[in-house]
């Protein structure tokens, strides 16, 4: 590992935080959410060169490590709207 990668190492615990992932379902309603505990980032893929004339898609990723996660179990997923038939 190089001097880069020992300091990253040492400075690690200044940038954890505790964050909130809410999860929606395709009507916009949140149907999960999970606490994790004293995130960091641990490796970052920026956008690869974008080509106008190509038809990729461009995907970035960002991989977090932590020290522990719940699901918040006060969310609950929303049910179905039901369809009643008119009479």
């Amino acid at each position: 590992m190089g001097q880069q990668g020992v300091e990253l190492r040492r400075r690690s615990w200044l940038v954890r935080k505790d964050l909130l992932i809410e999860v929606y379902n395709e009507a916009g309603q949140k149907a999960l959410a999970y606490k994790v505990y004293r995130c960091w980032p641990s490796e970052f893929q920026a956008l690869p060169e974008l080509d106008a004339s190509a038809s990729a898609v461009a995907i970035q990723t960002l991989k977090l490590e932590n020290e522990g996660w719940e699901r918040d179990v006060d969310v609950t997923e929303p049910s179905e709207p039901s369809f009643t038939e008119p009479s």
